[in-house]
């Protein structure tokens, strides 16, 4: 997945985050990246002053440990650059994304946080990311399976009226081709489209119109939509394995659906509504997606996305 220079992995330093750990280091050796580590943690009590030095070491021991774990564990030899920050706040969000304009980073990587046993979505920091994150987030989630048997799909809508909604899809088509060369080699290409006015024209009142009318009005809605994705897959060049799933319906229902049924593991998608307006980050069908995913996530903003987190 060459598409990211600049790689930031979010570790909290306490729990297990070997998977996600995997899959960071993992892109910066394939990429020949340097992998930058920020340490996230809550502020130590002030009444303890004498031991908030020990607390953070504590932390930052942990994540080394963790590393070194990781790196056997996938047999990783050749040479990552790795550095390590600690940063403690009472608002996490804010200073990683203050940290990432700081650096430059180009993409955030992070254990999500677990949902409620059996449950799905991801709970407020990770949240907050998605929205206000001025470059790409992956939320990781633990996978069993091997590399070989991840399952990879993206998400598109080819009929978005935003400008900058084409660059995007292209974006999200490019990364998860090269997502899914690197995993099980099979991309799975998600579309969902419908004919909102078919309920209301068949048995509204006020409305003659015959059934065949409709039938054929239904039909020209699912081609045009059809012949739109296919133009914007054919646009962004990418080739390979791959199928495309046309599915009737609210995006924010197929879509769960689909990646539970089918057991897929990453997810690539767009999340923002619109461009240039800080505040307005994510959009409704998005928000909806996310809160009822339970797999890893690949999230992506489009160019002029504008975060309402300044730098300092």
């Amino acid at each position: 997945m060459r598409h990211y220079h600049n790689p930031l992995y979010i570790s909290h330093g306490t729990s297990d985050e070997t998977e996600s750990l995997k899959q960071a280091l993992s892109l910066a050796r394939n990429n020949g990246t340097p992998l930058s580590i920020l340490v996230v943690c809550p502020e130590f009590p002030e009444e303890f002053p004498d031991y908030r030095k020990k607390y953070e070491e504590s932390l930052v021991t942990q994540t080394e440990a963790s590393i070194r774990y990781t790196k056997d564990a996938i047999k990783l030899e050749d040479a990552v650059n790795i550095s390590i920050e600690l940063i403690s706040d009472k608002n996490p969000s804010t200073k990683i994304i203050q940290y990432i304009f700081q650096h430059g980073h180009d993409l955030l990587i992070k254990e999500a946080e677990p949902p409620k046993l059996g449950g799905s979505g991801f709970k407020a920091l990770d949240m907050d990311l998605l929205r206000k994150s001025p470059c790409a987030v992956w939320l990781c989630r633990p996978i069993s399976h091997s590399r070989e048997d991840i399952k990879v799909a993206v998400a598109i809508d080819p009929e978005s009226s935003e400008p900058a909604a084409e660059n995007l899809s292209k974006r999200m088509l490019e990364l998860s081709r090269s997502l899914a060369d690197s995993c099980n080699g099979k991309l799975h290409i998600i579309s969902c489209w419908d004919y909102e006015f078919e309920s209301f024209l068949r048995h509204s009142v006020w409305v003659k119109i015959s059934d065949e009318d409709i039938a054929e009005a239904v039909l020209e809605t699912q081609h045009q939509h059809r012949a739109a994705l296919e133009r914007l897959i054919e646009a962004s060049g990418i080739s390979g394995n791959r199928q495309v799933h046309h599915l009737r319906g609210m995006a924010e229902q197929c879509i769960p659906s689909f990646v539970k049924d089918h057991k897929i593991d990453i997810l690539v998608m767009g999340t923002v509504a619109r461009t240039g307006i800080p505040g307005f980050i994510i959009g409704n069908t998005a928000e909806n997606i996310v809160q009822n995913l339970s797999c890893s996530l690949m999230a992506l903003k489009p160019q002029g996305f504008v975060s309402p987190v300044k730098a300092y």
